[in-house]
C-alpha cells in the first residue's frame, strides 16, 4: 500500500516514520519538533465510511472509485440520501485514510463526499495529500461552503439545491469564480418547480460557465424518460444524470 513517510536524522541515525508516528517519536525523543509537523500529525477528521464501488454520478460513473465519506452537514435537505453521514463517524488521522484508499489498489479516481465536506478543518489538507501521490480526485459538495482553498487538480462536483431540498437559498455565489471546464454542477429534480428554477439559475448565472451541467432525477420521485422528454422539450443544453449505483442496486 501506499504511505506517506518521512526520514528524521537524528544523532546520525535514519528513522523512516509513517506520519503518523513523528508525533510520538518526537515525544519519545524530547526533542521540540517543527510546528507545522506537529499540527500535521495531529490532523484528523470525522469519518463517516471508507469504501470501494462503482462511481454512480456525473461523466465519471461506472467507473471504480474509493469513496471516502465524511461526517457531518451544514444543511438539512429534505431529500438527502445520506442522512446517517450527518452525525455519525470515527475519527481518524490523515496518514489512516490515505493507507486505507490505498489499499483499495487501481481505483480510476478518489470521491471525497459528505455529508459536506468541506465543513470539517483538515479537508482541504486531506485533498493535498491526496493529489501529491499521484492520485486522481474528486470533491463532491453542497455548494454552500468556499471552494477558494480546494487545491488544484481536485474535480470539484457542486450541487446547486433546488426546492424540493428546501435549501434552495444555499448555494454560495462566489464559488461560480471557482468552478472551471473540470468541475461539474448538479441540480437534482423532483417536479416541474425544480426543472423551473434550474432552468432560470443555469440561463441567469451559468451562460459563461465552461463545466458540465448534470440534471438528476430524485430517486423515486421523478422518472429517468420523464426528465429526459423534458430536458428535450426545453431544449436544455444539459446532461442527464442517472444514479447508476442505485439502477445497479450497489452502495
Amino acid at each position: 500500500s501506499v504511505l506517506l513517510r518521512s526520514a528524521v536524522k537524528y544523532r546520525n541515525n535514519i528513522y523512516l516514520l509513517e506520519l503518523g508516528e513523528l508525533y510520538l517519536f518526537f515525544q519519545q525523543m524530547k526533542i521540540d519538533s517543527n510546528p507545522y509537523i506537529r499540527h500535521y500529525c495531529l490532523m484528523s477528521l470525522s469519518v463517516n465510511e471508507i469504501f470501494y464501488s462503482i462511481e454512480g454520478e456525473t461523466t465519471s460513473a461506472g467507473f471504480p472509485s474509493v469513496f471516502v465519506r465524511l461526517s457531518g452537514c451544514n444543511l438539512n435537505c429534505r431529500n438527502c440520501d445520506t442522512p446517517h453521514a450527518k452525525e455519525h463517524g470515527r475519527e481518524m488521522s490523515i496518514d489512516e485514510i490515505v493507507d486505507r484508499v490505498s489499499r483499495y489498489g487501481n481505483a480510476h479516481h478518489i470521491t471525497v463526499t459528505g455529508g459536506e465536506p468541506l465543513i470539517q478543518n483538515d479537508t482541504i489538507r486531506l485533498l493535498e495529500t491526496l493529489t501529491k501521490i499521484n492520485l486522481s480526485v474528486q470533491i463532491e459538495t453542497n455548494g454552500s461552503v468556499s471552494l477558494k482553498t480546494i487545491p488544484n487538480g481536485v474535480r470539484k462536483i457542486v450541487d446547486i439545491k433546488t426546492p424540493s431540498s428546501s435549501e434552495e437559498n444555499s448555494f454560495n455565489m462566489d464559488n461560480l469564480k471557482y468552478i472551471d471546464q473540470n468541475d461539474e454542477i448538479k441540480f437534482v429534480i423532483s417536479h416541474d418547480r425544480d426543472l423551473t428554477f434550474a432552468r432560470n439559475f443555469i440561463e441567469m448565472y451559468l451562460s459563461d460557465i465552461k463545466a458540465v451541467i448534470n440534471l438528476s432525477p430524485s430517486y423515486n420521485k421523478m422518472l429517468c424518460n420523464e426528465l429526459a422528454n423534458k430536458i428535450l422539450e426545453k431544449k436544455l443544453n444539459v446532461r442527464l444524470n442517472l444514479q447508476l449505483h442505485k439502477i445497479l442496486g450497489i452502495k
